[in-house]
């Protein structure tokens, strides 16, 4: 239970820090991208005011006298070109980008910008100046930043997994000895009272074989002790049950005949299921054998049949199936009981836990019947699963691994 605990846990937190390193991430190369572009902008953008001042008007014609090393423009994979006022292109300098004209700004994985030329005297537009750089040293600026980052995140969540599975174990630990320590004391304090518990009984049972030597009122006393006398040895053997059930204990299990379990306990249970006109309906497959307890998988069956007769109104059925499929056996509890509400279906297997109808209109469970049946299954590498609807009724499914006895093939 607490491994599976652990293991949400870890996810949980590995998802979270998941979360916060990746919009970490992308915050960190939105506002450096944005910073980068920026500084990219006013780059291009001072070199094209000092290429603009290169340029006057001699003559009604535009003339370019540049002081700008090719050299560095090259470096830069930047380039320069100037047009008059009819978009002609008068010059151009360092790595030639593109020819296109100068209407077409939008140049694929380049950066352009495109600043007027003012004549000095009256301040009118004389041309223009065209900046551009290749966007191959940026690209590879944000490339290496993404497998900065993807590292950087990859490292940071192997780092906090890791010190997360331990921060989970230590906080689970001291949980997991107290859950222990509270079984322990469940199964010695049920061990221990089974003894008194059993005086009162045989007192109780002494007394009342004797009737004709107390009075009514006092007889009907005796038989409510008598009564809540067994019901508190059942709870506490099934206490002792679930207990014996958590310890994972080594079993020497033997092959079991499913169906002659099933028939010798249907004999047993029919005369309950007779006093409230239930109708039982069994229906299973020949040679269904399994490995196991005997005795935990009749308390399993009879377990879940017990619910199904206890929550069924007069009058009602109930069909059992039993059926191999693949290499796992697949037995049915199905009623036509009161059902369970969807949202109550996950905690139904919680012990001591009850439907609230039928507590108000059922009596004699003590809220352990599902829960000992789980836990069974499990030590059995089972799983029980339900499916109910309310007024309609339920349907335990059970499944086990099958045992192969014969040459049958599984289908």
């Amino acid at each position: 239970m607490f491994k599976k605990i652990q293991y949400k846990l870890l996810v949980s937190y590995i998802l979270v820090w998941t979360s916060i390193l990746v919009v970490f991430g992308i915050a960190v190369k939105f506002f450096f991208t944005r910073s980068l572009s920026q500084q990219l902008t006013e780059k291009l953008t001072s070199l094209g005011k000092t290429a603009s001042a290169s340029a006057e008007l001699k003559q009604g014609h535009l003339q370019v006298d540049s002081d700008i090393q090719d050299r560095e423009l090259l470096a830069h994979a930047q380039s320069l070109q100037w047009f008059d006022t009819q978009n002609h292109l008068i010059a151009q300098q360092g790595k030639i980008l593109s020819n296109q004209s100068l209407q077409n700004q939008e140049l694929p994985n380049i950066k352009n910008i495109i600043l007027p030329i003012f004549n000095n005297d009256n301040k009118q537009i004389i041309g223009y100046v065209r900046i551009a750089q290749s966007l191959e040293e940026f690209d590879e600026t944000l490339r290496k930043l993404d497998l900065g980052l993807g590292g950087g995140i990859v490292i940071a969540l192997i780092l906090s997994s890791l010190g997360g599975i331990y921060l989970i174990h230590q906080a689970i630990e001291p949980i997991e000895n107290s859950f222990q320590k509270l079984k322990q004391f469940t199964a010695d304090a049920s061990h221990e009272l089974r003894s008194p518990l059993m005086v009162i009984k045989s007192n109780v049972a002494v007394a009342l074989k004797y009737p004709e030597e107390m009075r009514v009122s006092d007889r009907q006393k005796f038989q409510a002790i008598a009564s809540a006398t067994q019901q508190m040895i059942q709870l506490i053997e099934d206490l002792l049950l679930l207990a014996r059930c958590s310890k994972n204990q080594n079993h020497t299990w033997q092959l079991i005949d499913l169906n002659s379990l099933f028939y010798n306990l249907i004999e047993i249970l029919r005369i309950k299921a007779d006093k409230k006109q239930i109708y039982l309906d069994i229906e299973t497959e020949e040679n269904l054998f399994l490995l196991g307890d005997s005795t935990q998988i009749t308390r399993l069956l009879r377990n879940l049949i017990d619910n199904a007769l206890q929550y069924t109104s007069l009058g009602g059925k109930i069909k059992i199936k039993a059926n191999l499929v693949n290499q796992s056996i697949l037995v049915q509890v199905e009623d036509t009981g009161i059902g369970i509400a969807p949202e109550n279906l996950e905690q139904i297997f919680e012990r001591f836990w009850q439907v609230d109808v039928a507590r108000s209109y059922h009596s004699g469970g003590s809220g352990l019947g599902l829960a000992i049946a789980q836990s069974i299954a499990k030590e059995h590498n089972g799983i029980i699963t339900v499916k109910s609807e309310l007024g309609v009724g339920s349907c335990f499914t059970v499944c086990l691994d099958a045992q192969l006895k014969t040459n049958r093939k599984y289908i």
